[in-house]
């Protein structure tokens, strides 16, 4: 059966429609093309038509022209749309223009890397031309890493392998330095928040050193659709460039489902499990052998769905190794064997995070379902753009859950189709990010008194660094005087450096995987089931001290879900300005949180079978916020009780964490939400959305500017749900915000928007 038939018969199937909120069909669309540009070597002419390419898309030639024109460019255009070639064309011209030239290409992982350098190949021994291409990443060995150091044209690397194995390293890269033409970064839309904060500062010494060396690269950036690519590329480079983004690639037709699993619970307005509910519309899929992936929001919901799904396969008398799980936290080799797997074909399913949200080249998938909205409407092109790449038609289905934002989505067709993607921010002057760099960049060269890293405040900020001893002025210049390599302690994913490494002692103490330090407490801790590949692994003991986390494999009927308390407190406050009946605000926060207890919940059932507590010391974050206070007479106007106020608070508090993220381009994850009936700092009702990063990376600032806008999309939400008092969808069920709570809520978001008589 063919996918064109299979859709037919959902479009059939009147229990499947039910659940069906929107279902938009997007026709195909023929290919614009241009004739190649003039100044292009006709040695690439010849090359491109021995492979069958006469003439290019229209963006790809207008890219190429500006490029050759000498301007730093940013290509947006959907998936699969050519952009390899808008920055390969330009390269390997300027390189058989002169052999002495060179390019650095920086992709966000190494897949993406490996991906990409195979199909450059390609192209080169086409063109029979002696262009040497080159990966550089922690896989390559160290007897092939001073070849690319001396005769690499082009070298493929990722931002992490910049940052620590070639800018700290560069006088053995002098020949790339002094003749660095071109930079391509790809995948633009990816650097925001922490990574990108980190790669404008990454880019900043990258120019530092190339000024050293006099040479001054173009910059070409290649990036999904974001409503400020042109601002987040000039942001990330601190350059203007050039946009271009009309596509002239062709499109397959494509089908977009939302799907609304049916309400249980009209009362409390609980739903069908979105888990289950995309296992049974993958099977649907699989059945049928057409090649699916499916996206979920978390680690854990891709463990559990690779569970449900190879059962799946088992029923279907087909191998369960068809299907295989996709996450940060697996061993490089074994991502690649996935990513080849897909490749191939020996793969049918994979079940994945977002790691697979970027361009790697992962064969004919015909189908992405996403269990649950990913987060941003960038993101879920992204995703339900990782079907169809190579098909005629392909099918995208978002299956919404009880989460707010989701069903704002799901309710909202209008909103997602019609509205731009969201923009991406970056803060690259972080103070802890902003210092890390700092380091790294005296540790590559000195800095003289007057010279200026980014900000106004680089003088000052390295008196500091001397003050600590890290850094030694001496005439008029800074020098490195520490014996740390600072490099090596600052990762470019996250803001503050540990992690904790997962170990199975059950092989030998073999390392499994990793998690990020503020997470373990909630994934590894004491008697936590860590899932890992389809295996559940019991956590026998988390060494905090040592950063390890011991497991053996277990087989349990459950999986672990941990619980945190967090308090706030005010360090200082940026802006403020007076709203109606209170005041908005943003500043720098101490966040404490403290993880208190865990509860089983059974597989397929969900249910809770039991609960532990976590014994793990406070952690502290110094982070940005912004904040909604209330005034003195907010209580009495409402004419609410203490506990009605507080439940109301709750109440839009939940709603709030839900909507933030539709307005700046983060993870849901990345904001959390603290309602306080009494804050310290100012003893009113009020209402913290604060950053998940250390140092805050600009959302804050950014929800301070919106602050209408988010109360009016909060309250749009609570009326559009259909529940009585209160349920997952909207404000949080009604145990958690008491039986007024929906009412309270819509109450006190009118009192911020309008004044009550």
């Amino acid at each position: 059966m063919n996918l064109e038939q299979l859709t037919d018969m959902l479009k059939r199937d009147a229990e499947f429609q039910t659940s069906v909120s929107h279902w938009r069909k997007s026709p195909a669309q023929p290919a614009e093309f241009t004739t190649f540009p003039e100044k292009l070597d006709p040695r690439l002419l010849d090359a491109l038509q021995s492979r069958g390419i006469e003439k290019l898309y229209t963006h790809q030639g207008r890219a190429v022209e500006s490029i050759l024109a000498g301007n730093h460019t940013v290509v947006v255009t959907p998936t699969a749309s050519g952009k390899t070639l808008c920055y390969n064309l330009p390269v390997l011209d300027a390189i058989l223009e002169n052999p002495e030239n060179r390019a650095l290409y920086l992709f966000p992982t190494k897949a993406l890397s490996q991906d990409q350098v195979s199909e450059l190949h390609d192209l080169v021994q086409i063109l029979g031309a002696d262009i040497k291409t080159y990966t550089f990443d922690g896989d390559t060995p160290v007897s092939a890493r001073r070849a690319i150091r001396m005769v690499g044209h082009i070298v493929v690397t990722n931002p992490d392998m910049l940052h620590q194995g070639v800018l700290p390293h560069h006088t053995k890269w002098v020949k790339l330095f002094e003749n660095l033409k071109v930079v391509v970064i790809d995948e633009v839309h990816s650097y925001r928040g922490v990574f990108g904060s980190h790669l404008v500062n990454l880019i900043r010494r990258l120019k530092r050193i190339c000024a050293f060396y006099n040479s001054a690269p173009v910059f070409i950036g290649c990036s999904a659709t974001i409503a400020n690519p042109l601002e987040l590329f000039e942001d990330l480079i601190e350059e203007k460039a050039v946009l271009v983004d009309k596509n002239g690639a062709p499109r397959g037709e494509k089908h977009f489902i939302f799907y609304n699993p049916p309400v249980i619970n009209p009362e409390l307005g609980i739903r069908k499990s979105a888990v289950k509910e995309v296992r049974g519309i993958a099977r649907r899929f699989l059945s049928a052998g057409v090649q699916t992936i499916v996206f979920a929001r978390s680690r854990l919901r891709v463990e559990i769905l690779l569970t449900y799904l190879r059962d799946v396969m088992k029923s279907l008398k087909k191998s369960p190794q068809m299907i295989r799980g996709y996450r940060g936290g697996y061993l490089p080799n074994q991502r690649r064997e996935i990513e080849q797997g897909l490749r191939n074909g020996t793969i049918q399913g994979v079940v994945s995070t977002n790691a697979l949200e970027l361009g790697i080249d992962i064969g004919q998938l015909s189908v992405a379902i996403m269990c649950g909205y990913p987060g941003t409407i960038a993101s879920t092109w992204q995703q339900a753009g990782r079907a169809g790449r190579r098909a005629v038609t392909s099918v995208a289905v978002l299956v919404a859950t009880s989460a707010p934002l989701d069903q704002y989505i799901i309710n909202h067709p209008e909103y997602f189709f019609e509205s731009p993607p969201e923009a991406g921010v970056v803060d690259p002057n972080n103070l802890i990010i902003l210092l890390s760099h700092l380091k790294c960049a005296a540790f590559e060269l000195p800095f003289t008194d007057d010279e200026k890293f980014g900000v106004d405040a680089t003088g000052e900020l390295l008196n500091y660094l001397e003050e600590h001893h890290v850094i030694h002025h001496a005439g008029n210049q800074y020098h490195w005087s520490s014996e740390t390599y600072p490099a090596e302690e600052i990762s470019l994913r996250r803001a503050a450096p540990d992690n904790v490494v997962i170990i199975d002692t059950g092989r030998g103490e073999t390392v499994i995987g990793e998690v990020d330090l503020f997470s373990a407490p909630v994934l590894v801790h004491d008697e936590a089931i860590y899932i890992h590949e389809g295996r559940r692994y019991h956590v026998d003991k988390l060494d905090w001290d040592r950063r390890k986390a011991y497991v053996q494999e277990k087989k349990t009927d459950y999986y672990t879900d941990a619980q945190l308390k967090t308090d706030i407190r005010v360090m200082d406050t940026f802006e403020q300005a007076p709203i109606r009946g209170g005041r908005k605000a943003h500043g720098e926060v101490s966040v404490t949180t403290l993880a208190t207890l865990f509860k089983k919940i059974k597989f397929d059932t969900h249910e809770n079978v039991g609960a532990g507590r976590i014994h793990l010391p406070e952690m502290t974050m110094h982070t940005t916020a912004y904040w909604w206070e209330l005034d003195e007479e907010s209580k009495a106007r409402l004419d609410m009780t203490d506990a009605n106020l507080g439940d109301a608070l709750k109440a839009v508090a939940n709603v709030l964490e839900n909507v933030a993220p539709l307005w700046v381009m983060t993870d849901p994850m990345d904001l959390r939400t603290v309602p306080m009936l009494r804050s310290p700092f100012s003893s009113r009702p009020t209402i913290y959305i604060y950053e998940h990063t250390p140092g805050g990376v600009g959302y804050s600032r950014k929800l301070f500017g919106i602050h209408a806008d988010l109360l009016e999309a909060a309250g749009q939400l609570i009326r559009s749900c259909h529940c009585s008092n209160g349920c997952p969808s909207c404000v949080g069920p009604v145990m958690e915000v008491g039986e007024r709570g929906k009412e309270s809520a819509l109450r006190l978001l009118e009192s911020g928007l309008n004044p009550i008589r």
